[in-house]
């Protein structure tokens, strides 16, 4: 029986696969979920930049909508004018009837010469009569010159009903673009999110992302933890979501918020398993740590010295988290077990939370 012939090329072609599914998964290993290497800005970024694109499409939107608003007061009050004009115009020939009517049963109908024959006194008649002409041309330029008023107002509420018009075709554009700008960052959030459960569940920190840090504050001044926020549980607070009371003051913020150093210390803790999830304690002088935690990227390494507002990571849901807001804590030692009331703690240092 023959045996049969391998091709000259089939042995280096079968070392060459080897080599490539061997090398795979260390690649794999070495890169994030998006082909990015750990601490790569790469979503944490757009989610900023899409964070500040959202405010500033409200802020515009708002704007034209409220010059809107304006534009169509405007209007009305050109609309209630031009009312006052055409009403005073119907009194106007109103009177200008009586009159006439008036003239008639006084022998208005008669030639002027034959009233004057007929009249028991013709000075008075002549009197009369001027007044009467004097009287008919008075109104008559006051009707004129309502007419004109009129015109120039009908002319006016038009521009300013094509204003206005244009001011709401602006509007609904501005609210389309807000609409998408809002529906693509909360795609980002939620992949944002995704990598942040990744980490918990592997129990490994993808690393810091460097983010475009804002001007920091003052080296000796306190600041909140997120720069607007609403509160949700308090300190010491019960429910079925912790074993004993609540150990912080929560902020609630959406993902991706940017998350403050509320001041100056060191990173003395970055952690990405367990019930806080994502975590980061900092150190500060005095004694005091302060924990900030169910986070969704950091952008310090352990070790790392912080200022007062210096961006620390983004606010995520991570962890034993009921949705998206970042748990603050103020302790006496860098472990659990120590905290206190966070809200008096930083009123007494100038940032008060309210």
């Amino acid at each position: 029986m023959r045996s049969p012939r391998r091709h000259p090329l089939f042995v280096p072609a079968l070392l060459c696969a080897l080599a490539v599914l061997v090398a795979r998964p260390a690649d794999a290993a070495a890169d994030g979920e998006d082909g990015r290497a750990d601490g790569d800005p790469g979503i944490s970024a757009q989610v900023l930049r899409l964070y500040q694109d959202a405010a500033l499409a409200t802020g515009r939107y708002e704007a034209g909508r409220q010059e809107a608003e304006a534009q169509r007061a405007r209007e009305l009050w050109f609309q209630e004018l031009l009312g006052r004009e055409r009403r005073e115009i119907a009194v106007l020939h109103e009177g200008l009837g009586r009159i006439a009517r008036a003239q008639y049963r006084d022998g208005g109908g008669l030639p002027l010469t034959a009233q004057i024959i007929f009249a028991a006194d013709p000075a008075d008649l002549m009197r009369g009569q001027h007044v009467f002409s004097r009287t008919m041309l008075a109104v008559d330029n006051t009707v004129e010159k309502s007419r004109r008023a009129e015109a120039r107002l009908a002319a006016d509420e038009a521009r300013a009903a094509a204003v206005r018009q244009r001011m709401e075709r602006r509007s609904a554009e501005l609210a389309a673009l807000k609409q998408d700008i809002e529906q693509t960052l909360e795609d980002a959030r939620w992949r944002l999110q995704g990598q942040a459960d990744a980490s918990v569940a592997a129990g490994s920190c993808r690393g810091a992302v460097r983010l475009d840090q804002p001007q920091p504050a003052a080296e000796h001044t306190w600041v909140t933890p997120v720069a607007a926020y609403e509160l949700s549980a308090g300190f010491g607070s019960g429910g079925s979501h912790w074993a004993s009371r609540h150990t912080g003051q929560d902020f609630a913020v959406p993902i991706g918020t940017p998350v403050r150093a509320v001041g100056a210390g060191r990173v003395v803790k970055v952690s990405c398993g367990g019930a806080f999830g994502i975590e980061i304690v900092i150190e500060h002088t005095g004694g005091y740590y302060t924990q900030y935690a169910h986070l969704a990227a950091v952008t310090v390494d352990q070790g790392e010295s912080v200022v007062p507002g210096q961006w620390i990571g983004q606010s995520g849901t991570s962890g034993n988290s009921t949705g998206p807001h970042l748990h603050f804590e103020v302790r006496v030692t860098p472990e659990a077990g120590s905290a206190v009331d966070p809200v008096p703690w930083l009123a007494a240092r100038g940032a008060p939370v309210g």
